[in-house]
């Protein structure tokens, strides 16, 4: 049977000039009434189509009218549609979010316009009527038929960007892709905890492993690229010229820092820690070579000890960083020094060459110059600025530079500042989120996502009579009403999107949402997520306390942030998209190990005790399995210990021995253990050497519940 609604397609694209010359009048409205009467016909030969997924696809947006209603912006609307509908994409869904996309930017269907105009009107109103019907998308339904929604998609409204969202959660092995339905439309899973996902143009991963270094990772999976860092921290990125950017950490002695015009009385540690900036040029799937490198080690002030380097007034030069600010007892009042900046993200600008941190305990945004080599930036000359790696500007703590009070402090321990890349509202301003939190006595209790506009003089920054850095102003903000109702203490970001709304990341509360820029929430998305379980409709995560010397609170289901993709990206036509089911209805790990022990796929228990524990072993691990079932959430919470005995000592790394064996002491206190349903299951990965035996059990204060020995033979 003819798609007529294909030919009407492309033969209302041809009749627009196909992109490249305007078509005459007449011909227009023929071809508009001949799509038009196509479609028509179309319509009644291919109805509405079954929804595969019992409807839970139907959530599609209502047009939002442009303000534009010009001849030209009609025209380029038509254009914009039927390029989408008659490119020849790979992925159905790609094309389908792109055109859904263009029609929700319609003009308004009352604009004056001309008889030709009011045709393509007509005729892309049709478009997009139609265009539901062909992917089975029934846009009456927007959000599934539950009452009691305490996860995933909870709003979607008219106005809100169409795209797709990446996340992991914080304590998750896995990363999810979402349509802007909230379903799952592909998805990685990873051996180790994660910090932050990137995913790239060519639809790789890139990603920061808790304690391991930055790898890249292919659509399904498999490890392309890793680079091995002491200590990665918190952010990488890629750079146009395919460099990775990453944060890693520095140990300084407390000789060193003292040396270095650090106040000995500040230092209480042996060690003093602070962030480094590596540019680094992939060399093999395993390695790369340093090109780069900044330190703020070199770039250092101090006037506590004349005799000592780095001495001057450092009201006079804030382009370097006084170390004593933030040891100062007056200054804070939590020890820091083994963490001294934690810097939490870096941004880089392609025109400029600069690269923008975000130290988090000064409170501060920094921006350096890159385009100084690794010699220059070293120093205070050189690069397109002529100050080598001195800080070209810094905002939001005055006092960090001895300018201001307190009352002049504009940041609270932001995440994420950026700039705005171009072709966005806002384009070149810096978008952040401000937590809010700070040292205990200078916290704000309430977070905010502020916009502001650099004051850019060339490759440089102009500061104020008073000597601080502008501006004052901000040039958009969201707070909560009333404020503390919207409060992250920690993690967090923002990201400005294409129609004017702003992405938020409630890092702490578990949430992803959309803002416009009036501040009403059009899309809303909570995470099923409940540390390493899913969560189901109707549970919510539960609160954990983290073990910091500042008290911070999170949801289980907390997040670093997330980041939206537009349906025309790249990065979308190498991956699989076709809808999945939703994250709060697809079974976790822990329910998978429950239903294979049930039904024998990991033989009989290898001891019985209060757990059962089964030994699951494939290609790529070992894990140790323990299920209990009945189980109360009182079983969940005694310490359980594993102690690994390896054939030969030697087989166990230095730094993980212990009496000739490797303790794996642990508690599963509800992070590890799925207390739910009346079922306890928990799971401890075992390390790759050959292992003889193993000695298990559980024990309280009041001692031993029950141990169990296990001969693995190896």
């Amino acid at each position: 049977m003819l798609d007529l609604t294909a030919i009407a397609t492309r033969l209302a694209y041809i009749c627009s000039g196909g992109g490249r010359n305007e078509c005459s009048r007449r011909t227009a409205a023929l071809c508009a009434a001949l799509v038009a009467i196509a479609i028509l016909i179309a319509a009644t030969w291919h109805p509405p189509l079954a929804h595969a997924d019992g409807g839970a696809a139907a959530r599609s947006q209502a047009a939002a009218p442009a303000p534009n209603d010009s001849g030209a912006t009609i025209r380029a609307h038509t254009l914009r549609i039927l390029r989408a509908l008659t490119d020849h994409d790979s992925n159905n869904w790609v094309r389908y979010w792109r055109a859904r996309a263009a029609c929700d930017a319609a003009p308004a269907q009352n604009a004056p316009a001309t008889p030709v105009d009011r045709a393509l009107l007509a005729l892309t109103a049709a478009l997009c009527a139609h265009l539901d019907a062909r992917l089975g998308v029934n846009p009456a339904v927007r959000l599934p038929p539950d009452e009691d929604r305490s996860v995933g998609l909870l709003i979607n409204e008219p106005g809100a960007a169409l795209g797709y969202t990446l996340f992991t959660g914080y304590w998750n092995h896995d990363v999810f892709l979402l349509d802007p339905l909230g379903r799952v439309a592909h998805a990685w899973h990873m051996d180790t905890r994660l910090e932050d996902i990137k995913l790239l143009d060519n639809g790789n991963l890139l990603v920061i492993e808790w304690d391991y270094g930055v790898l890249e990772y292919d659509p399904d999976g498999n490890t392309l690229w890793q680079y091995k860092v002491s200590r990665a921290h918190h952010d990488s990125l890629k750079m146009p010229n395919g460099n990775v950017l990453l944060l890693t950490r520095k140990i300084k002695t407390r000789e060193q820092a003292i040396a270095a015009g650090a106040n000995p009385e500040f230092i209480s540690a042996d060690r003093f820690s602070h962030d480094y900036l590596l540019e680094v040029r992939p060399a093999s799937p395993d390695g790369g070579e340093i090109v780069w490198e900044w330190s703020p080690w070199d770039h250092l002030i101090q006037d506590f000890d004349p005799t000592k380097p780095n001495y001057g007034i450092v009201a006079d030069h804030p382009e370097l960083i006084d170390i004593n600010f933030l040891l100062n007892p007056t200054i804070k009042r939590t020890p820091i020094t083994l963490d001294w900046l934690h810097t939490n993200t870096i941004a880089y600008n392609p025109e400029l060459d600069q690269i923008m941190l975000s130290p988090r305990h000064f409170s501060e945004l920094w921006i350096i110059d890159h385009s100084a080599a690794t010699e220059e930036a070293r120093g205070h000359s050189g690069g397109n600025s002529g100050m080598g790696g001195d800080l070209l500007y810094r905002w939001g703590n005055p006092r960090a530079y001895g300018r201001g009070t307190t009352a002049d402090q504009r940041l609270f321990w932001q995440h994420q500042p950026h700039w705005i890349p171009p072709g966005l509202p806002g384009a070149g301003n810096i978008l952040l989120f401000n937590n809010g939190n700070e040292f205990p006595g200078y916290e704000r209790f309430y977070s905010s996502i502020d916009e502001i506009v650099l004051p850019a003089d060339g490759y440089s920054y102009r500061r104020a009579p008073d000597g601080t850095y502008s501006p004052d102003e901000l040039a958009w903000t969201y707070v909560a009403e009333p404020p503390a109702d919207f409060y992250a203490q920690i993690l967090s970001g923002a990201q400005r999107l294409p129609n004017g709304n702003t992405l938020v990341v409630d890092g702490t509360g578990g949430t992803i949402f959309q803002i416009t820029p009036d501040g009403r929430t059009v899309w809303k998305y909570v995470l099923p997520l409940n540390v390493h379980f899913h969560l189901r409709q109707g549970e919510r995560p539960k609160t954990v306390q983290t073990p910091y010397a500042y008290p911070a609170r999170r949801l289980a289901n907390s997040l670093h942030r997330a980041y939206w993709y537009p349906p025309d990206h790249p990065a979308l036509q190498a991956l699989d998209l076709t809808p999945g089911a939703f994250l709060e209805d697809i079974p976790d790990l822990y329910d998978i190990a429950r239903d294979a022990a049930r039904d024998g796929a990991f033989g009989e228990p290898l001891a019985r005790s209060d757990f059962d524990i089964y030994l699951d072993e494939d290609a790529d691990n070992r894990r140790f399995i323990y299920i209990k079932q009945p189980c109360a959430a009182d079983d969940a919470q005694p310490k359980f210990f594993l102690h690994i005995f390896p054939v030969r000592a030697s087989d166990i790394p230095a730094d993980r021995r212990e009496h000739g064996f490797d303790n794996h002491d642990f508690n599963f206190d509800g992070d590890e253990v799925k207390a739910s349903t009346g079922r306890c299951v928990a799971m401890r990965d075992l390390p790759e050497y050959p292992i003889q035996r193993i000695r298990t059990g559980q024990h309280a204060d009041a001692g031993a519940l029950w141990q169990a020995d296990i001969d693995l033979g190896e």
